[in-house]
């Protein structure tokens, strides 16, 4: 039996990891990690998932208490930050490596997963462009991409505005 305040994981590919790092903080999920998922290529870097040619998505990784954030929540605020209509990446990012996936561990996340998408796609009458995926693999980015909003919010902020994304305004 589980205990219930045993920390819990999932893997979310929402386009560029910088941008939907902070956003799960603000929700009470314990860690984001920045790196690499999905793909054929061991330890890939940033300039090699980027290139469009290992296979990797940016995929953030969340530590999160059930008893405080549910799987659900983390899926509903999964899909309030990214445009499930987009089959090329997301805002201005665009290849494979920014496409939206979600790799599941167990067969209860697959199964929530599938009846967000199709109540997406239900309500709004468009297919939605995101992989549902068993979990295969991640690999942590390169450190400066951790907290990059923490370490960078100068240059944080106009990639934001850049991107298109609507985020509420942050402390920094």
């Amino acid at each position: 039996m589980m205990d219930k305040n045993e920390l819990k994981e999932a893997y979310f590919a929402g386009g560029c990891f910088w941008c939907v790092t902070p956003i799960y903080k603000m929700y009470g999920v314990s860690l984001v990690t920045c790196g690499y998922a999905g793909g054929d290529v061991e330890n890939p870097t940033y300039e090699q998932v980027k290139r469009q040619t290992t296979g990797h998505r940016e995929t953030i990784r969340l530590v999160y208490d059930p008893a405080i954030v549910s799987y659900e929540k983390l899926l509903d605020i999964y899909f309030a930050n990214v445009d499930p209509f987009d089959p090329a990446g997301q805002f201005i990012d665009k290849g494979f490596s920014y496409t939206l996936a979600i790799f599941y561990k167990t067969a209860e996340e697959k199964a929530l997963a599938e009846g967000k998408i199709k109540a997406i796609e239900n309500a709004s009458g468009k297919q939605a462009f995101v992989a549902l995926l068993p979990f295969k693999n991640f690999y942590e980015a390169e450190e400066y991409h951790q907290d990059y909003y923490l370490k960078n919010p100068k240059a944080f902020e106009e990639e934001i505005k850049k991107s298109g994304r609507n985020f509420p305004e942050m402390d920094h």
